[in-house]
């Protein structure tokens, strides 16, 4: 299944790891539309992230889970010692916060150039937070 990530008027798809993680992919699914903003990391590295800590999510066992995602990896941190949220790695990252390293479920990945990713990471840093638009297509 894909997935279209609206930021700030760019465009990109991603498929679904629903192999992988199910039942974070399934819980995904739930969030969408979802209309946001998406922001520079403040302790992974090369990222930018979506707060969703006022979404209700089930229950999720960790999935095809990572703390150091690949280049356009998309995570899904359903809040176990952190506040939930989705986790877009750009560049190196390792997924952190106050509490420590994190484990996010690696959910899909953003078919986006590393430029476009290396772009889109330096402007969330520069200029603040985007709008973001995701759903299903």
């Amino acid at each position: 299944m894909a997935i279209e990530f609206n930021i700030d008027g760019d465009v990109f798809t991603a498929h679904l790891l629903e192999t992988e993680a199910p039942k974070s992919t399934q819980a995904f699914l739930s969030l969408l539309p979802l209309e946001s903003k998406l922001f520079h990391v403040r302790w992974s590295g090369f990222a930018v992230w979506i707060d969703i800590n006022d979404i209700d999510l089930p229950i999720l066992p960790r999935e095809n889970h990572t703390v150091y995602p690949s280049i356009g990896d998309i995570l899904l941190y359903p809040g176990f010692r952190s506040v939930k949220e989705i986790l877009i790695s750009c560049g190196p990252t390792c997924f952190k916060s106050t509490a420590g390293e994190l484990a996010g479920n690696h959910i899909a990945t953003l078919d986006a150039s590393r430029k476009e990713l290396i772009e889109l990471e330096l402007s969330s840093l520069e200029h603040g937070s985007k709008p973001v638009t995701i759903k299903e297509i």
